[in-house]
């Protein structure tokens, strides 16, 4: 498991470390040096797991898809983190860093968000602990995902509409730094996925490791070992993958794949493909592999899903390609679209459009009959309706 593990300089390999302004650098270092000790503490863990089962409602269930494993030849398990109170996996992640945020005696919230599901669990928690919330989300998210704004101002949170650069969750992310450069003191900025400085990127995947820890038990009540031959997932920046494969890390018998937005074809100019596009660099403090022009200017990337088009990638995944732990396919927008319908029609389940990324990889995979296969239905289709009703097939 080492080798996977983030190192006390914050790298995984050669992904990953802390590059940040001046202003935050006390903010993160004395995060640094307690996220460990408070997330390990005893009390900590009691109002976190107590919290995940009695208002998140874990465990989520771990359930067989009789009509989708009869159609693809194996045996497939959803992880139905879409069952959630707010509907994805992000609220297990909001519910550990508000929790942190409070014993660091911080006294205002600030998050980002692209999809609008990292926003909604982030007001969610700030209304159940009456601390305010401004969320940063891009003009052009802000439009395609009204309902997600709607629910954020219900829950008391200010939403900010950020209209430079693409409008979308990086541009976003940047105006959640500025503000947090700002207001260092008495602000918590809760990142919603394995991005950032360090030691963000290993919180995240801590606190949504919860996700693989279920599975492993689950699995062994449902076929009597704890392991699957493959487990499959979407990846933007990234939590509900690292969450998903947490605990297998170092099972090499367990075969990971990931799958990340293509957008019109990864060669198009209209992609989200950073894993496959991106070389090195630095976005939003951390050294990771980014969708960069020549001269190094971040190139702005383009999904059909709000939630994927990040044109970077958590460091623990570009690391987990470069060492060929995982394997990670490009998903095109049509090969999404198809396989949310397919699910919808099979199992009667509508995904997010990111989950339905991972539901993708099933085409283009061959699995024998025996073979045991998880997939992380991370969060529901409600969100993404208009976009389905406008792709749907005649």
């Amino acid at each position: 498991m080492q080798q996977y593990k983030v190192n006390k300089k914050g790298f995984y390999g050669e992904f990953g470390g802390a590059y940040i302004p001046e202003i935050l650098y006390s903010n993160v270092e004395n995060l640094k040096n307690n996220y460990l000790k408070i997330l390990e503490d005893p009390q900590f863990q009691k109002e976190y797991r107590g919290l995940l089962r009695d208002y998140v409602g874990r465990p989520s269930p771990l359930y067989l898809a009789k009509r989708l494993s009869e159609k693809y030849g194996c045996k497939i398990y959803l992880k139905r983190e879409d069952l959630n109170h707010t509907g994805a996996h992000k609220i297990n992640n909001t519910i550990g860093q508000i929790l942190l945020a409070r014993r660091m005696g911080k006294t205002r919230i600030i998050a980002e968000t692209g999809a609008g599901q990292h926003g909604v669990a982030a007001a969610t928690v700030c209304a159940l602990m009456n601390m305010p919330c401004v969320v940063y989300m891009g003009a052009v998210d802000v439009e395609r995902q009204r309902l997600n704004v709607e629910k954020m101002q219900m829950l008391g949170a200010e939403v900010i509409s950020v209209t430079g650069g693409n409008k979308t969750l990086k541009d976003a992310t940047n105006e959640a730094i500025r503000d947090w450069c700002s207001h260092p003191s008495d602000t918590y900025y809760i990142i919603g996925s394995t991005v950032g400085p360090h030691p963000y990127p290993d919180m995240v995947a801590r606190l949504q490791a919860v996700i693989s820890e279920e599975i492993r038990w689950q699995l062994q009540e449902k076929e009597g070992r704890e392991t699957p031959d493959c487990l499959l997932a979407c990846v933007g920046g990234g939590s509900n993958a690292a969450g998903t494969i947490y605990h297998f890390l170092n099972e090499p018998s367990v075969h990971i794949v990931l799958a990340e937005a293509a957008g019109k074809g990864i060669h198009s100019g209209l992609s989200a493909a950073t894993i496959h596009l991106g070389k090195l660099g630095i976005i939003h403090g951390s050294k990771t592999l980014l969708m960069q022009s020549e001269d190094g200017q971040i190139e702005e990337p383009y999904s059909i899903s709000a939630g994927l088009d990040y044109p970077g990638i958590g460091p623990l995944h570009a690391h987990l390609a470069k060492t060929g732990r995982s394997e990670v396919l490009a998903i095109t927008d049509d090969e999404a679209l198809e396989a949310a319908f397919e699910l919808t029609r099979l199992e009667g389940i509508i995904p997010a459009i990111e989950s339905a990324h991972a539901l993708g990889v099933l085409k283009k995979k061959t699995f024998q009959e025996e073979e045991i296969v998880v997939i992380c239905l991370s969060g529901r289709g409600d969100k993404d309706m208009e976009t389905y009703i406008k792709n749907k097939k005649q």
